[in-house]
C-alpha cells in the first residue's frame, strides 16, 4: 500500500481524514442542526488533537523510532476518544426509563463547577447525549465516531510498522 511506504504520505492521510470528519461535524451541526452534546465535543477535541499530531508528523516525517513515538500519542488519544464515544453509545443504547435526566450545558458546568466535577458529570452523560438525532446505514454519530477513532488508531500502528521496515 502505497500510503504506508512513506510515513509523511500516511501522516498527512490521517490529518486529511480528520478534517473531513471535523468538517461534516461542522456540516452536521449547522446545516443539518444537530448540535453537539458534551460527549460529542469531547469526540471533536479528540479528532482536533488527532488532527494536530497527524500534521506535526507529516511535518517530521519520522524515522522508526519517531514514527513509534508519533504512533504511540496517535493511538493514545484515538484511545481516549474511542472510550468517549463509547460511553456516548451505551448512553444511546440504554432503555428510554433508564437514561439520564439532561442536565446542564457544558458552559454552565464549566463555569460554575470545578474542573473535576464538571468533567464527572460530563463523562456521567445526560439525557442530551442519549438521543439519536440523526442516521447514516443505521449507526448513529457517536456509532460512527467509534469506527473512525478505532481506525485512525489501527492506522497509525501500520504507519509505524511500515516505519520500522525503513
Amino acid at each position: 500500500m502505497k500510503l504506508l511506504k512513506s510515513p509523511r504520505l500516511g501522516y498527512l492521510s490521517g490529518a486529511l481524514v480528520c478534517a473531513g470528519l471535523l468538517g461534516f461535524a461542522l456540516y452536521l451541526q449547522y446545516f443539518e442542526y444537530q448540535n453537539p452534546c458534551p460527549l460529542c465535543i469531547f469526540q471533536r477535541i479528540a479528532y482536533t488533537a488527532l488532527l494536530v499530531v497527524f500534521v506535526a508528523a507529516a511535518i517530521h516525517a519520522p524515522r522508526r523510532v519517531g514514527a513509534y513515538i508519533y504512533s504511540g500519542l496517535l493511538v493514545t488519544i484515538a484511545l481516549i476518544g474511542a472510550g468517549v464515544a463509547t460511553r456516548q453509545v451505551w448512553l444511546q443504547h440504554l432503555p428510554k426509563d433508564r437514561v439520564p435526566e439532561c442536565g446542564p450545558g457544558l458552559d454552565y458546568m464549566l463555569n460554575k463547577f470545578p474542573l473535576t466535577q464538571a468533567l464527572e458529570k460530563i463523562f456521567r452523560g445526560s439525557g442530551e447525549c442519549a438521543e439519536v438525532g440523526w442516521r447514516m446505514f443505521g449507526l448513529s454519530i457517536a456509532e460512527w465516531s467509534l469506527i473512525w477513532l478505532i481506525a485512525l488508531g489501527v492506522f497509525a500502528v501500520l504507519i509505524a510498522v511500515a516505519a520500522r521496515s525503513r
